[in-house]
């Protein structure tokens, strides 16, 4: 489907969904940043939807300034998918010991670890620099830095909302492991603290909305933001990157290191700020709900807890400045999920699928999220699809 162009402020804006379904609030915010006096350019992503300041599924570049609600409070979220040996045929009938013993090695919802994880004891865990990352916790906000021991503690955990781990099969019956968390606690509060701060700035005093306040290139607000942006979009990497160790020991342990092998990792931001060029220009490309998707870039997007997920390969599109969705991306909000649907229709919608079926998760129902295969449809010029995944197991905060 080839894009759509509505008239915006000083950019147009260019949309890869039909704009008569999105929704107004939506389009109002998409004005709005088309029309900041810093912005060069604006994407729209087929998962497009309200959110703060601005939508969820928008790509904004800008000109020596970056506005921190434009990425959104969980900085770094993102995906992580892991292909393993295993096949459809060694899962057991009976997936719930598989799920219960994931839920119990990686705390979901607000919980911690009772003590910070040892990457030295975990065999998957390719990281490195682990000393020189925690030591620049220090030089972060002050306001942050006597949440070190929540910060270490959270690290190797899920979150809750739309955060999930699965244990997937693709097409061919391999079996892989993807997961969904973001930077936790800590990167909320650095994300906070900066919009905050930003707001207060003179030059974003005449904005539409104050919630798109940006910070300048060549100030110490804009320096400090950067340096706790980067950090945050590293812990969020590393977070997923624990975890994905943490469940791949469960899965090797219930299977045996002879059946079961890890290969393949993929790993994509969709919360994020990245310096890019496009037409020889220098660019702060801000991606809230949207992957890269440059040329071979290698990404996940996620359908609900039973609509699959897809294993992606970039097109490199600049026109969309080399992004995708970051899923289906939500059509109501929580709220209107729970008050349209029930137990009975979550036990429904989920079926096949080993996972929580009970209220505390109906306003993650898969009817509460766009189609996703429209919404693939809508962007074969910036994705080529890869595998095709479909929940076995989901674990949600």
């Amino acid at each position: 489907m080839p894009y759509q162009t509505l008239k915006g402020g000083r950019v147009p804006i260019r949309m890869w969904t039909d704009p008569d379904t999105v929704e107004d609030q939506a389009l109002d915010q998409l004005r709005n940043v088309s029309a900041l006096p810093w912005v060069e350019g604006l994407a729209v992503m087929p998962d497009v939807h309200y959110g703060k300041g601005a939508t969820v599924g928008s790509v904004i570049a800008m000109k020596n300034a970056v506005s921190p609600a434009a990425v959104g409070v969980d900085i770094g979220c993102g995906m992580t998918a892991a292909k393993s040996t295993l096949t459809v045929e060694d899962m057991p009938d009976d997936l719930s010991g598989i799920r219960h013993r994931l839920e119990k090695a990686i705390p979901v919802g607000r919980g911690s670890h009772k003590s910070a994880v040892d990457p030295s004891a975990l065999p998957n865990l390719k990281e490195r620099g682990w000393y020189d990352f925690w030591k620049e916790f220090e030089d972060l906000h002050p306001a942050v830095r006597s949440g070190l021991g929540r910060a270490r503690s959270q690290m190797g955990t899920l979150g809750g909302g739309n955060h999930f781990l699965e244990l997937c099969a693709d097409d061919k019956g391999a079996i892989w492991l993807v997961l969904h968390s973001g930077s936790r606690n800590i990167g909320n509060v650095l994300a906070e603290h900066h919009i905050e701060a930003a707001r207060k700035l003179p030059h974003n005093q005449d904005l539409p909305d104050n919630d798109l306040a940006v910070f300048l290139s060549g100030t110490a607000k804009m320096d400090a933001y950067r340096h706790d942006l980067f950090w945050a979009q590293e812990y969020a990497r590393r977070n997923r990157a624990v975890m994905m160790a943490l469940a791949q020991n469960v899965v090797t342990q219930r299977f045996g290191e002879k059946l079961c092998r890890w290969n393949q990792v993929i790993s994509c931001h969709h919360n994020y700020v990245a310096e890019e060029e496009y037409g020889g220009e220098e660019l702060l490309v801000t991606r809230k709900g949207a992957i890269r998707a440059g040329a071979g870039d290698l990404g996940i997007i996620p359908g609900s807890m039973a609509t699959g997920t897809y294993i992606v390969r970039g097109l490199g599109n600049e026109t969309a400045y080399n992004s995708a969705s970051h899923g289906a991306g939500r059509r109501m909000s929580r709220n209107k999920a729970r008050k349209n649907f029930t137990v009975e229709d979550l036990v429904r919608q989920t079926q096949g699928v080993e996972c929580r079926k009970d209220s505390g998760v109906i306003d993650e129902i898969p009817g509460a999220y766009k189609d996703l295969e429209a919404v693939m449809d809508s962007q074969s010029d910036l994705v080529e699809v890869v595998a095709h995944l479909r929940q076995l197991v989901c674990v949600k905060g």
